[in-house]
């Protein structure tokens, strides 16, 4: 059982010697031709598994990023809620319906005649927090303004000198007309 099949049928007489050496020489080339294709074979599938794990790696890259944005996105907005919430001025006793426009929208608020005369004067604005509408103090509303200008409904701006020159300064137009 030592010697090899080879061997033995060579003994036996089987084959020849010259087939053996042909058998042999078949068997190296054979081996060798699919080794080289089996070394290219195996570069490219280690190729293209490198470029699908670059690509993978990529994709998840920018669902990162897109999720990261996202979080930020919602960080600021719940803080947005929470700043207007903190500084929300209380409307009971509320009795006086002030208009304003949100967007091309009339709305309408109540508030008493305090709140209604901070108004005026741009001491309080309005601002949109979800699908309500708040008071908060104007320092605030600036506050909001430079986060998210469309939170921000109504904020009248303090008045200016008067102009000297101004023919119908006699004439006066009050802010606080109800309609």
């Amino acid at each position: 059982m030592a010697n090899s099949l080879q061997d033995q049928l060579l003994k036996a007489g089987l084959v020849d010697e010259q087939r053996l050496k042909q058998a042999r020489s078949s068997k190296r080339k054979q081996g060798k031709q699919t080794g080289k294709r089996g070394r290219q074979a195996d570069n490219e599938a280690r190729q293209a598994a490198m470029r699908a794990r670059a690509e993978k790696a990529e994709r998840d890259r920018e669902l990162n990023r897109r999720r990261q944005e996202e979080a930020t996105l919602r960080a600021a907005e719940n803080e947005m809620r929470q700043l207007i919430h903190t500084h929300r001025v209380i409307r009971d006793g509320a009795d006086l319906a002030f208009n304003f426009t949100d967007g091309n929208l009339l709305k309408r608020i109540y508030v008493n005649r305090e709140q209604q005369a901070k108004l005026v004067s741009g001491q309080l604005a309005i601002v949109r927090q979800d699908e309500f509408y708040e008071l908060i103090p104007a320092e605030i509303a600036e506050r909001v303004r430079a986060r998210d200008p469309s939170l921000v409904l109504l904020h009248n701006q303090p008045r200016e000198e008067k102009d000297a020159d101004d023919p119908y300064a006699d004439y006066q137009v009050p802010d606080d007309m109800m309609w």
